[in-house]
């Protein structure tokens, strides 16, 4: 199969007053079109930092990603921005819904940015398939943080994205739905074929994945496969 990721020889620094830290250091990994894809390790790790740069939203030291074939290193920052409205979706641990949207206009308005036909007809089917049929005119407050998550999992496949960033899906969620939430994720992600990457400090949901790579100290010391 075709990687949809590749990583190679990836390093980030950040400057802290006159220290510099290597927060990832030597990072090699890629991921085929269509896996599940976790990333696990403690809190400092660089988890978060490299789900950043696999997707665009930072630039590197040293090293490249090549993402659905382009090299994000050759990329202007409004070249990134385009591939990412165009091939990939992103789900955060903070739901990152606008307040003064309904739920129907947090899925609709991105795609309507985009130009995406009919939006808010697609925004009712995803939103209709999370659950939330009779939540279209709440607005984020009016909602449950497990509500909110499957707003923003019905925004996040809304442009059909050939790739998925979750980071910490469940990290606001308590135990009983942070499984409902996954078990959509899961679903909503096998019905689309969309490749999907997690960072998670829960090792259940880490395990339900095709693969893991697990970090320390910003170098990769483990990738198992699981399935």
């Amino acid at each position: 199969m075709t990687n949809i990721l590749n990583v190679h020889h990836l390093e980030k620094i950040y400057a802290s007053g006159s220290r510099k830290l290597k927060v990832l250091d030597n990072i090699n990994f890629s991921i085929q079109k269509g896996d599940t894809f976790a990333i696990v390790g403690p809190s400092g790790s660089g988890k978060t930092t490299l789900l950043g740069l696999c997707a665009g939203l930072d630039d590197s030291d040293s090293g490249s990603i090549d993402l659905c074939g382009t090299k994000l290193n050759e990329l202007s920052e409004d070249q990134r921005a385009l591939l990412r409205n165009k091939e990939v979706g992103f789900i955060f641990q903070d739901f990152q819904l606008l307040q003064t949207l309904t739920a129907l206009e947090n899925v609709s308005v991105p795609m309507e940015l985009q130009g995406i036909k009919n939006p808010a007809k697609t925004a009712k089917e995803l939103l209709n398939k999370v659950g939330l049929h009779d939540r279209y005119d709440h607005y984020p407050s009016q909602l449950s943080g497990g509500e909110q998550q499957r707003v923003a999992l019905a925004r996040a496949f809304s442009n059909k994205p050939s790739i998925l960033f979750a980071d910490e899906p469940t990290g606001n969620l308590d135990a009983e739905t942070s499984k409902k939430v996954v078990q959509l994720l899961f679903d909503l992600n096998k019905e689309a074929g969309t490749t999907l990457v997690i960072v998670t400090h829960d090792l259940e949901l880490a395990n339900m994945n095709k693969k893991i790579l697990r970090l320390h100290g910003g170098k990769i010391v483990k990738e198992l496969s699981v399935l």
